[in-house]
């Protein structure tokens, strides 16, 4: 079972147009910061924020080279998201979904 604070820092990460490019691209294998900016068009504070709330979800890791940042989708993470989102999704068959209310 998922906490809901944790849960909700992996959903913010897919909650983004920009995020969303940046995992397609990163789906294809890693990619230097650099290239990142290339491709999405954003200022490098504005990719660092995004790539932060990326990596803080988990989903994301990021290794550091020179001044550059190479980024690539964390295999743990991105199973630990799959299966949260099973988990929120599943529906339970328990007495407790009985309507509270009788007619």
């Amino acid at each position: 079972m998922f906490d809901e604070k944790k849960t909700a820092i992996i959903f913010k990460a897919f909650c983004d147009e920009n995020r969303i490019r940046i995992l397609k691209l990163l789906a294809t294998g890693e990619k230097c910061g650099c290239k990142l900016l290339e491709e999405i068009h954003v200022t490098q504070p504005t990719l660092s924020h995004h790539m932060k709330i990326l990596c803080d979800s988990g989903v994301v890791v990021g290794r550091k080279e020179g001044k550059w940042t190479h980024y690539s989708i964390s295999f743990e993470g991105a199973g630990i998201a799959v299966r949260c989102l099973q988990e929120l999704t599943q529906i339970s068959s328990s007495d407790e979904n009985k309507p509270c209310c009788e007619m």
